[in-house]
């Protein structure tokens, strides 16, 4: 797969994405567009714009030794100019600005892509994915307690979207000392709603391991901690685990919480049956412990 590939616009360069999840992603509620005639055909002309992208993405994600990086990127420059040209005729088009930030996002077009998202966002400020990629543009500015809301707006526009649950449950992780510090945010608080947004992205998408592991993790950063439902998670991802060495590194997360269980017997007996050589460092980590007397 071409994972990078060069372009000439502003000397940015290419990701290559899901065409599947992009194309869904991009076309942002074009069935809301009305029915006139001008409307109608700012609307054929945005799946058209899409419908290229669609192409050209699918041909950048194929193992193909004989790519042609250069003629990807000057048929990506043409996409971007029919962008623009399509928003000069319909400077109105919403779907048209959140399409195109949104692409221009994926190049790495930041500055560009958020003109582009919060131009979308004053026209209809009901798509979610808008609100989704405002938040992620905050966050990497270093400015959490705003992306916090548009984060809280997308999911409260599309609740059943399990990567802006995702999404806010890092940010509040990630920026856990921030919300403190701001004085609208109780310790206890944030911990909980951390968890609570990974446990909804895990149950809304069980088969995203990204979101199932995460869950399983947040048990360890509650106050009190919740063993047993730290224990049950990772007993869960065992079983759906496809590879050994996944499987036995769910297992030491299991062994983990029953040292802190102090439920040694069961956790050196779960030790044993990892035999992995790429996890035998974090398995005498945790051997090294069970050494050690018990605390009282």
């Amino acid at each position: 797969m071409h994972s990078w590939v060069s372009c000439q616009l502003s000397g940015a360069r290419w990701p290559a994405m899901s065409c599947r999840v992009f194309v869904a992603a991009a076309l942002l509620g074009l069935a809301s567009l009305r029915a006139q005639e001008s409307e109608s055909l700012a609307e054929r002309g945005l799946k058209q714009l899409i419908e290229q992208q669609q192409a050209l993405m699918a041909e950048a994600a194929k193992e193909n030794p004989k790519f042609d990086e250069e003629a990807f990127a000057q048929q990506m420059e043409q996409v971007c100019r029919g962008y623009e040209a399509l928003l000069r005729a319909n400077p109105n088009l919403a779907q048209g600005y959140a399409a195109y930030g949104y692409l221009l996002s994926k190049l790495d077009q930041r500055k560009q892509a958020i003109v582009m998202l919060l131009k979308a966002n004053e026209l209809d400020p009901n798509q979610p994915l808008v609100k989704n990629q405002i938040g992620n543009y905050l966050a990497e500015e270093g400015k959490p307690l705003e992306a916090v809301n548009y984060f809280l707006a997308a999911i409260k526009l599309a609740p059943r979207e399990p990567l802006y649950h995702y999404q806010l449950g890092t940010l509040l992780h990630e920026a856990r000392d921030d919300f403190i510090t701001s004085g609208e945010w109780k310790a206890d608080a944030i911990d909980r709603a951390i968890h609570h947004a990974f446990r909804q992205a895990a149950e809304l998408a069980p088969d995203r391991i990204e979101f199932t592991y995460r869950y399983a993790e947040s048990f360890y950063e509650m106050n009190p901690p919740d063993w047993d439902g730290a224990l049950k998670a990772w007993s869960e991802l065992e079983e759906k685990a496809p590879t050994p060495v996944e499987r036995e590194t769910m297992r030491l997360h299991a062994a983990n919480v029953l040292i802190k269980q102090d439920k040694r017997d069961h956790a050196r007996a779960l030790l044993e049956t990892v035999q992995e050589p790429a996890l035998q460092t974090q398995k005498q980590k945790l051997l090294d412990q069970l050494a050690k007397p018990a605390e009282s």
